[in-house]
């Protein structure tokens, strides 16, 4: 995509183009992909995790864990890159997290659970929201 995109003044129509029919649905109208279907879930290969919506890097592999929530779980993103918003749909307050660039919704952010890494958080984020890139070469090792 496009480094000069402005993101942030896409009409849905726009959007619809640019997406798949899933993409849009989870990036732009806020959907949930079902639990334990995502391709990247149980996925461990080195790489960093890019925005589907617009290609920002949000994650490293390394800050990735094995949650057993059914989606990808990561304890950390790339600084700047996600936003943080609070989310009281379905009953409930929870910490949405989008991309800071494209806006696209990622998931949510959970914090105090007891999780073996730095920062006791979890980012619970819906596969079809991210795309992988493989670490390769001297420096990606």
């Amino acid at each position: 995509m496009s480094e000069t995109t402005d993101f942030n003044s896409l009409s849905d129509e726009d959007w619809e183009k640019r997406l798949t029919p899933e993409e849009f649905q989870v990036l732009r109208k806020k959907g949930t992909e079902r639990a334990g279907t995502g391709q990247y879930d149980k996925h461990t290969e080195k790489g960093v995790y890019e925005c589907a919506g617009c290609g920002t890097t949000l994650y490293d592999s390394k800050t990735k864990f094995n949650s057993g929530c059914g989606w990808p779980a990561f304890y950390d993103n790339v600084p700047g890159a996600v936003n943080r918003h609070v989310d009281t749909s379905h009953g409930m307050k929870r910490v949405e997290i989008t991309c800071a660039k494209c806006g696209g919704h990622l998931g949510h952010v959970f914090a105090g659970e007891g999780y073996k890494n730095p920062i006791d958080e979890r980012h619970c984020v819906n596969s079809v929201s991210l795309k992988f890139k493989k670490k390769t070469g001297l420096f990606g090792k």
